[in-house]
């Protein structure tokens, strides 16, 4: 399946941190930015999180929800949010489906050469189940929360 905007957002039923299911369903009237990610505890997706917690507040005053996504065991994703008190839910995919319906695991380039992993990559989706943007690749996992916040504001 391909991610497009304007297309309703692939349903999924994750776990979070502390054992809960979370479902695309649950979150319908509100605006959801997911953001994956490779792993815990990693230096670029430390970043990545961090600079999402850092706008958390302008993020919930437009009325949206971050959500992170990764492999990771919701023990992992326990102990990476009290390190870096994070204010928002991280769900984990082990098994990757998630991620592979909505293109962030897949091919990539890694050090020059090819590998199978997790695609840096972010979904915004609008409170009516549709994808509004969608960050296929991201560059820059510091400054991409940023990007993010631009394009909540402009709307």
């Amino acid at each position: 399946m391909t991610i497009q905007e304007g297309r309703p957002a692939p349903p999924f039923t994750l776990e979070d941190g502390e054992g809960k299911s979370v479902s695309l369903s649950d979150l319908r009237g509100k605006d959801v930015v997911l953001y994956f990610y490779p792993r815990d505890e990693t230096p670029g997706c430390t970043k990545e999180a961090c600079a999402f917690r850092d706008l958390w507040g302008e993020i919930r005053a437009l009325g949206v929800e971050v959500i992170g996504v990764s492999p990771d065991s919701g023990e992992s994703h326990r102990k990476f949010a009290a390190n870096h008190r994070l204010p928002f839910r991280l769900l984990s995919d082990p098994g990757k489906e998630m991620m592979k319906r909505y293109g962030a695991f897949g091919e990539k380039t890694m050090y020059g050469k090819k590998v199978q992993g997790v695609i840096r990559s972010t979904v915004w989706i609008g409170a009516d189940g549709t994808v509004k943007r969608r960050w296929a690749k991201v560059a820059s996992a510091e400054e991409h929360p940023a990007k993010v916040l631009e394009a909540i504001q402009a709307g």
